[in-house]
């Protein structure tokens, strides 16, 4: 069947672009043509902050919005469970996801395995550090193969499903990197926050302290959070 690009266009402007696979297809390009075809499909996808019957109603994504009013307002600072927030963690602009540290239960896979920049890698954070139920993939940045850390950015699971991968297995997640530009509360050093990462999957909020920020020329803030925990 041949499919109207233009309105396919406007369909994936409306998706989160995350490739989740969590609504049956492979890439939110796809899922856009099924779409087109039937407006109930959108209901199968879980970033969207409502279910509308017919997509022109849809409220946008609540993974990748952008307008005048920003993500914490448009959820009147409540994450997919209800629960309050103080601040949405953006990535850097230049980055392909989230920034993460993480360390391995068992950090001699790291030398075992030869972790090193540019791999795709898979893994689930467990236990205090976040407990998230959700297995991460993403691209390595930075290896210290002394101490077992790894640094990489989190994206979706397309490139792991079409390229292969190293799995790391359990690990516990040390710290996060990003921007700042909305929260609701002032933004200090040593204290502990509310905040919710803008990709993740299951729009639940994190708890962090902020032991590093830097203020930037247009108002947001350059963060590193850590002793992190879903909650």
């Amino acid at each position: 069947m041949e499919t109207n690009t233009v309105t396919t266009k406007k369909t994936i402007e409306i998706l989160p672009n995350l490739n989740c696979g969590a609504c049956g297809y492979k890439t939110c390009v796809d899922f856009a043509i099924k779409i087109d075809n039937d407006e109930d499909e959108i209901k199968k996808c879980i970033h969207i902050a409502e279910k509308p019957v017919r997509k022109q109603e849809a409220a946008g994504c609540i993974a990748c919005h952008t307008g005048e009013i920003g993500l914490g307002e448009k959820l009147s600072w409540k994450d997919n469970l209800k629960r309050d927030f103080d601040f949405i963690l953006d990535c850097f602009p230049d980055e392909p996801g989230p920034k993460e540290t993480i360390l391995p239960y068992n950090p001699t896979l790291v030398k075992e395995l030869g972790v090193k920049k540019g791999d795709i890698m898979i893994g689930r954070p467990m236990g205090m550090s976040c407990g998230c139920p959700i297995t991460h993939c993403g691209i390595v940045s930075a290896v210290d193969a002394v101490n077992g850390v790894i640094n990489w950015n989190v994206t979706g699971p397309l490139r792991p499903r079409n390229e292969g991968f190293v799995d790391i297995g359990y690990y516990v997640s040390q710290a996060y990197e990003g921007l700042i530009k909305e929260s609701r509360k002032e933004i200090r050093i040593g204290e502990r926050y509310w905040f919710l990462p803008r990709r993740c999957m299951l729009q639940w909020r994190h708890s962090g302290l902020v032991n590093a920020v830097t203020k930037l020329k247009d108002g947001s803030y350059r963060v590193r959070v850590e002793g992190l925990y879903i909650g």
